[in-house]
C-alpha cells in the first residue's frame, strides 16, 4: 500500500510487463538506486517493463545460475534474472511469464556477493 509522500507509479501500457516488489528490501534498494544513478535506474526500469527476459546484452541482463536462478513467490519456482544497472548496481527479478509479471526481488548500489 502507497503512502503520503510516496512516487506515484503508472499503471502498465499494452505489451508492457508488470512489475511488482517481491519484499521490502527490494523496494529501498531500488529507492537507493534511483538517488544514486537515476538515468541508468530508468533505463533499468524500462528495459524491466518491456523486454525482461531479453538475450541481446547477456554481459548486463541474463539468468543468474545455479540455485539462484530460480526463486519461488506465491508457492511458484520462477525463472531468477540479473540486470546490470551500473557498475556495481544490480538489479535481481524474478519473471511470472504466465501473469506478465517481473517480481523486482532484490535491487542494490552495490554488488551483490553472493554472485562472486
Amino acid at each position: 500500500m502507497s503512502k503520503r509522500g510516496d512516487r506515484v507509479v503508472p499503471p502498465s501500457s499494452p505489451g508492457e510487463w508488470q512489475l511488482r516488489f517481491a519484499e521490502t528490501a527490494a523496494a529501498v534498494g531500488w529507492e537507493a538506486l534511483c538517488q544514486q544513478a537515476p538515468g541508468p535506474t530508468r533505463t533499468a526500469y524500462d528495459i524491466l517493463l518491456l523486454r525482461p527476459h531479453s538475450l541481446a546484452n547477456p554481459g548486463r541482463q541474463h539468468r543468474l545460475r545455479g540455485e539462484l536462478g530460480s526463486r519461488r513467490i506465491g508457492g511458484r519456482a520462477l525463472e531468477q534474472w540479473q540486470l546490470e544497472v551500473t557498475g556495481a548496481g544490480r538489479v535481481w527479478y524474478a519473471i511470472d511469464r504466465a501473469a506478465r509479471r517481473v517480481w523486482v526481488t532484490r535491487a542494490t548500489a552495490g554488488h551483490p556477493s553472493e554472485t562472486d
